[in-house]
């Protein structure tokens, strides 16, 4: 069973940890799934293609781990000393991520992953306290729309500490080659070339710089991954990642943005007594740091989410495997007040030659 799918999966040992995450701008939500862990891990050489559709609407306001409301932003601020504060209303999001990957030999693969990021931001702006209806008015809404190339990144990765090859590591960066800039909301002044909002009281204001479709920065990827049956009909798979900046554009004054570190971890049971269809449970956790500089909106980006993503990877053929998956949140922390997913959905298909 496991040899038939082997010859389906072995190129998505690139793709641990290079699907859309936070670092695309979803602040603390939850681009997490492992696709390493949905299709299974192999040593088999060759070429494989990815495609990938990723979709989540975050209309959800939450503040520690709780739900929160447009009355709690005002009201009970972040910053007491804050006259007022931003409500935000909705960010919607999709990703559709092409994936190229190349295992030479048993030991080493590298694969590169472009994303196509088109993301739907509403808010309602910067509001003075205390709070009243007229902060949350239809006319207070202001709309930027996003599309276009996302960041690229290169990963490659080893498994040849084992003769088993089922213990891995991985290293790569993500490349600053989406679109991205910010606009300081106390001076003014724009860096690199963000998108602006095109409806609302905000319209010719950029678009903040977490929400673009690139960060402009070069970001240090590092991971590992172990993958071992635990009975006749059942597969465990432990991978984790860490992703830091480790050069940004945006690096001037009153203009610079940082994005914050994060740190994954996934765990995956896979059950394997069919070789045409697997089902499977994962569990995804990640914990984010806060973005950094005069761009960044530091109080409302760090936290630490888990959920669990219920899904199945299907062969269709001798070397093209598809999967869907649903994530759940089951636990939130965040930082600040940030908008969340109630749910997200990933599915995909993959052709070896």
């Amino acid at each position: 069973m496991r040899s038939a799918l082997a010859p389906l999966a072995w190129s998505c040992l690139a793709l641990l940890g290079v699907l859309p995450s936070t670092a695309l701008a979803c602040a603390t939500c939850g681009c997490t799934l492992s696709t390493d862990a949905a299709t299974g891990y192999s040593s088999q050489p060759g070429w494989r293609i990815t495609v990938e559709s990723v979709y989540l609407d975050q209309e959800q306001l939450r503040h520690g781990s709780h739900a929160a409301s447009s009355n709690d932003v005002l009201d009970h601020p972040v910053d007491p000393a804050a006259d007022g504060a931003e409500i935000e209303r909705d960010t919607r999001n999709r990703y559709d991520n092409l994936s190229v990957s190349y295992r030479p030999n048993a030991d080493w693969a590298v694969g590169l992953l472009l994303p196509y990021v088109q993301r739907d931001h509403t808010t309602y702006g910067e509001q003075e306290a205390p709070f009243t209806p007229a902060a949350i008015a239809p006319d207070q809404v202001s709309q930027a729309n996003v599309s276009g190339l996302g960041d690229a990144r290169i990963i490659a990765s080893y498994q040849g500490f084992l003769p088993t090859h089922n213990l891995g590591m991985q290293v790569g960066v993500k490349l600053p080659t989406g679109r991205y800039g910010g606009q300081n909301e106390v001076t003014g002044e724009r860096a690199g070339h963000p998108v602006t909002f095109d409806r609302g009281p905000m319209v010719g204001d950029a678009l903040d710089a977490s929400l673009q479709a690139g960060t402009g920065s070069t970001d240090l990827i590092v991971g590992g991954y172990y993958f071992q049956p635990v009975s006749q009909d059942f597969d465990l798979v432990v991978d984790g990642q860490f992703q830091t900046a480790i050069a940004h554009r945006l690096d001037a004054g009153d203009a610079d943005f940082r994005p914050g570190n994060e740190a994954t971890l996934n765990l995956g049971l896979r059950y394997e007594a069919h070789a045409k269809w697997v089902p499977q449970l994962q569990l995804n956790l990640l914990r984010r740091s806060a973005d950094q500089g005069a761009l960044a909106d530091r109080l409302n980006t760090a936290g630490t989410v888990a959920y669990l993503a219920p899904g199945i990877s299907a062969g269709i053929g001798r070397n093209v495997q598809v999967y869907g998956f649903a994530q759940i949140p089951v636990y939130s922390h965040l930082s600040g007040y940030q908008l969340f997913p109630r749910w997200t959905a990933t599915v995909g298909m993959s052709v070896g030659f």
